[in-house]
């Protein structure tokens, strides 16, 4: 593998949901990334009888896959759970602190770019009365 253009291997986990308010899967969306979850979302669907539902996909680690489907099973209503491994193309992340605020850096497959840790943009915008476009261009 070149520096900078990597590859890993993750897990996504999905279950089809039809019987939960938006509270209850939000809660568990939230619960799964502040758990170790890459990425969670989920995707409008129609199941059978017409009824209109919601595909929860839950991307992990490899190492993390059956502790994440022990949660999904507990804080959604599914009874069965799809597991796919992957792979995956990921750019090399390096994220520093600059002006009190983070900055993240991706790199690798012949591009560079960077951006600023949201959290960071917004807690300073509200402390200063600007907006995002304006901390961003500061």
């Amino acid at each position: 593998t070149v520096p900078g253009q990597g590859h890993d291997r993750i897990v996504e986990l999905c279950a089809n949901l039809d019987d939960m308010t938006g509270e209850e899967l939000g809660f568990a969306l939230e619960t799964l990334l502040e758990e170790g979850a890459l990425d969670v979302y989920h995707t409008p669907i129609i199941m059978k009888k017409s009824r209109p539902a919601v595909r929860l996909a839950c991307l992990c680690r490899l190492e993390d896959a059956d502790r994440m489907a022990a949660l999904i099973f507990r804080h959604t209503t599914t009874a069965g759970i799809r597991k796919q491994e992957m792979e995956r193309y990921v750019l090399e992340r390096e994220t520093r602190a600059e002006e009190g605020m983070r900055r993240k850096t991706y790199s690798g497959y012949g591009v560079s770019r960077q951006k600023w840790e949201y959290d960071d943009l917004a807690e300073h915008a509200r402390k200063t009365g600007k907006t995002l476009d304006e901390v961003k261009g500061e």
